[in-house]
């Protein structure tokens, strides 16, 4: 028989399944997720950065990473930001200068000298001036520039580089894009557009004759194995950038701002100084492999560089002054 005694305890003890049941998913519902997309891959000194960053917010966030263009092909995560299909990721500077021209300056070659003058330029009035002018436009948060190595050209034909006119004819792989387009012209080769895992097969079989990449990045994708020398043209310093949607941004508290910020900032450290260290050890390492390592005549590559630049539709866009106020810092 049924009485107000047993009718109350079976809703005490049904209160107290829902209280058991209940802490799992409204906590899991008040952490926004954060999906976050890169080119590279998991075993890249970057996909460790984003391992230390997660682990910094993960009271406040869920953090699901996603690498190798597994969730978003190279090129493509910009805009998937832009339409909510994202909240988080490593962003090529050459990408936002798809949208906003100005921003070609900053893909241009020998701009910047190292990894320390990259940071000490958007930490910098012009350089925050840039981040706000991605943020107003595009709607995304620089948190900062992510150092992954300067860019070296590799090549699989034995064929000596000195100067730029030694890489006529040379087929080499950059990104799609104008900007990258441009920057394997600013060598003096033939630029071939290529995706980014594509890379070793095109070298392997001949369809192009090089590429250009940070020495870490040769070692991860094992470019190495099928290259016969890298010409230490240093063209240029790389640097994606570590972005958050300013949906996510925005409905956050001043607080937690600030402790994202930090642990994007610490993440970033880390990865820098990890990168500089590897690339010291990887010429020697590449040596002992049998690769052919040297130093062509870095300032006719310079030369050659700046003037096509300068005589390009690219520059009509850039701030006035903005390069004498870069090499100024």
């Amino acid at each position: 028989m049924t009485t107000r005694r047993t009718l109350l305890a079976a809703g005490l003890a049904g209160a107290g399944a829902l209280a058991l049941a209940r802490p799992t998913g409204v906590f899991a519902q008040d952490k926004p997720k954060l999906r976050f997309s890169a080119v590279f891959s998991e075993q890249d000194i970057r996909a460790e950065m984003m391992k230390m960053f997660s682990n910094a917010i993960t009271d406040e966030f869920i953090f699901e990473g996603y690498y190798g263009g597994n969730l978003f092909k190279q090129g493509t995560e910009l805009v998937a930001l832009q339409r909510g299909n994202l909240e988080m990721g490593n962003i090529a500077p050459q990408d936002i200068s798809k949208q906003i021209p100005a921003w070609s300056v900053l893909t241009s070659a020998y701009l910047f000298r190292d990894a320390a003058h990259l940071k000490a330029f958007f930490a910098s009035d012009v350089g925050q001036e840039m981040s706000k002018m991605a943020e107003d436009q595009l709607g995304v948060r620089i948190l900062g520039p992510t150092y992954f190595g300067t860019r070296q050209v590799g090549l699989k034909p034995e064929k000596e580089i000195k100067t730029p006119a030694d890489m006529a004819g040379i087929k080499l792989r950059m990104p799609g894009g104008d900007a990258w387009q441009f920057l394997g012209s600013a060598l003096g080769a033939n630029p071939v557009a290529m995706a980014y895992a594509e890379v070793y097969t095109g070298l392997q079989t001949g369809a192009i004759d090089g590429q250009d990449n940070p020495l870490p990045n040769v070692e991860n994708m094992k470019f190495y194995e099928v290259m016969s020398q890298i010409v230490m043209t240093s063209h240029l310093v790389g640097f994606d950038l570590l972005v958050v949607s300013s949906k996510v941004w925005n409905e956050m508290s001043a607080e937690t701002q600030a402790e994202f910020q930090k642990a994007a900032d610490e993440a970033i450290a880390m990865s820098t100084e990890k990168h500089l260290a590897r690339e010291k050890d990887l010429a020697a390492t590449f040596t002992e492999r049998g690769l052919k390592i040297y130093e062509p005549d870095v300032a006719a590559f310079r030369s050659f560089a700046q003037e096509k630049y300068l005589a390009s539709d690219l520059a009509k866009d850039w701030a006035p002054g903005i390069v004498e106020k870069i090499n100024a810092l």
